[in-house]
């Protein structure tokens, strides 16, 4: 019977801010698609008090609907710069490689 109980996992081993600037340096549009988020929740909370007579959840699905679309939308931009670039320049639009 083995008694190693060394585990050692390099996603285990950053912290979250290190792991969100990784992961920002990957796929650059994710945090734009976060901070698009946000701000529409933001704005959707804001504009809370005078939504006049529509009802509270349609209200809350609106605003959903927009913020997701907003982050599908960036996440698809992202995808189509990078295989325009790739494809087309023969450049690798975000060099950046996990290790």
């Amino acid at each position: 019977m083995s008694t190693n109980t060394d585990l050692s996992l390099s996603s285990y081993d950053e912290g979250q801010g290190s792991k969100f600037i990784r992961k920002a340096k990957e796929t650059p549009f994710v945090p734009i698609g976060m901070a698009g988020f946000a701000a529409i929740v933001a704005y959707g909370l804001y504009k809370l008090k005078s939504r006049g007579n529509t009802k509270m959840s349609i209200h809350l699905i609106h605003m959903r609907v927009a913020a997701q679309g907003f982050v599908v939308g960036a996440m698809t931009l992202g995808r189509f710069i990078r295989t325009f670039l790739k494809f087309l320049f023969l450049i690798d639009a975000f060099p950046y490689k996990a290790t």
